[in-house]
């Protein structure tokens, strides 16, 4: 005996409680196997296929593609698999391209319309009136006929004024211009991402008391620096920016002023700061889902080099759909490039749960004090903003003007602090 068997929206991240329906791989009638993609979705954290746990034929699709499902709602009914009947005709399925079998039934909505549609008696034809395009319009604005019309043009053509003499002499009005239709408001549903990043959005700016702080910084030494990288054998195949040394800055900061890569959180005993002990990088990233953080783990432990390589993987696996929501989950701190959008500064909100975001502009040639000489030189604007419940002004600032004098002189820093290879 076959059995019907539900299966349940489940908790694919951490904590997660609802998801969208975004495309359905089954539909009824399917046979399928265990572990084959039935769904996909999105959750707040990431786009997921949910693979079968059951093998036999759809039987129910209980929510529609565009729906948000709380974890536990059934989504789809299968019949478990059981050997097929002696003697029942097998399903015999359409490829989309090759059209139907010549021998196929026809349908009965096939049938009904093609009993329904009115025979027509062969007509002879009748011989074409004569007449130019623009008479033929007019005849048409007029509701002439030109089937009725005398013709006394030559060769039996029908004239300007052999319409206008079958009409009473009047000439149609202008034509008025066509009036524009205003265009149509559009509605678009908040879901998936965007609905996530909105209400995280909204809970840490009336939740974290925000400041933000900004320092402009010459990056000429910097530029340097990426231009060698970008030079060396080893760093073949790897995109090597300003980001970079940007993000290594900022790992830099937050190993020197640990209170940065911290989270407020409220207890029963009452409020706790808890100061992390790895450096967990989110780098913000625009992609066709929306805004995603993805995260590098162990930040602290990467070389220039290994950096550049996660950052770059990590990007790369988001803008594809393909980041888990353990790529997504996890960070401490993080540096959103506000930058290639052709930005100078802005002031960032803190992702939920963390204390510090970084912002780097693009860089910019500018006016420059040197040795009291002004010169042209290229600048990016730094902008921090942080939980001032957990970072007072003195401590920002340290943490800034860290980020600042690594990217003044990177090279020197990383001599004077190498880290780990």
């Amino acid at each position: 005996m076959s059995e019907l068997l539900a299966f349940r929206l489940p908790d694919v991240g951490e904590g997660l409680t609802e998801a969208e329906i975004l495309r359905w791989h089954v539909q009824p009638g399917d046979v399928i196997e265990v572990n084959q993609p039935i769904v996909e979705i999105e959750t707040a954290k990431a786009s997921v296929e949910l693979p079968s746990p059951y093998a036999g034929t759809v039987e129910t699709l209980h929510v529609q593609e565009g729906t948000i499902v709380l974890v536990g709602s059934p989504i789809i009914s299968i019949r478990s698999a059981e050997e097929a009947s002696p003697g029942t005709p097998e399903r015999q399925s359409v490829l989309v391209g090759y059209g139907v079998r010549e021998d196929a039934p026809v349908s009965r909505r096939q049938r009904r319309v093609a009993e329904s549609a009115p025979t027509q008696a062969a007509t002879p034809a009748r011989e074409k009136v004569r007449a130019k395009p623009p008479v033929r319009k007019l005849a048409r604005d007029l509701g002439v006929d030109l089937d009725r019309v005398s013709p006394t043009g030559q060769q039996g053509e029908v004239t300007r004024a052999d319409v206008l003499s079958s009409s009473g002499g009047v000439a149609p009005p202008p034509a008025a211009a066509p009036r524009r239709q205003p265009a149509a408001d559009e509605r678009i549903p908040v879901r998936g991402v965007q609905r996530a990043m909105a209400e995280a959005m909204v809970q840490s700016a009336f939740t974290a008391p925000h400041v933000t702080e900004w320092v402009d910084v010459d990056m000429s030494r910097a530029m340097e620096v990426v231009a060698a990288l970008r030079g060396h054998p080893d760093a073949a195949g790897t995109r090597v920016s300003p980001m970079i040394l940007v993000a290594a800055a900022l790992v830099r900061a937050a190993a020197q002023q640990p209170i940065i890569n911290s989270t407020w959180e409220d207890s029963a005993d009452g409020p706790v700061i808890v100061t992390h002990g790895e450096v967990n990088l989110g780098i913000a990233a625009d992609t066709p889902r929306g805004l995603l953080v993805p995260t590098i783990k162990g930040a602290a432990a990467l070389g220039l080099l290994d950096l550049a390589r996660a950052v770059q993987q990590l990007i790369d696996t988001a803008r594809e759909g393909k980041s888990t929501p353990a790529d997504l989950t996890g960070g401490t701190i993080t540096l959103t490039n506000i930058g290639v959008f052709g930005i100078d500064g802005g002031t960032p909100i803190l992702p939920p749960g963390q204390t510090a975001i970084l912002a780097m502009g693009r860089v910019l040639d500018r006016p420059w004090v040197v040795d009291g000489s002004v010169v042209a030189r290229p600048v990016m604007q730094l902008s921090l903003s942080f939980d001032h419940r957990v970072v007072d002004g003195a401590t920002g600032s340290r943490a800034l003007r860290s980020v600042a004098d690594f990217l003044a002189d990177p090279a020197l820093a990383l001599l004077l602090d190498p880290g780990r290879d």
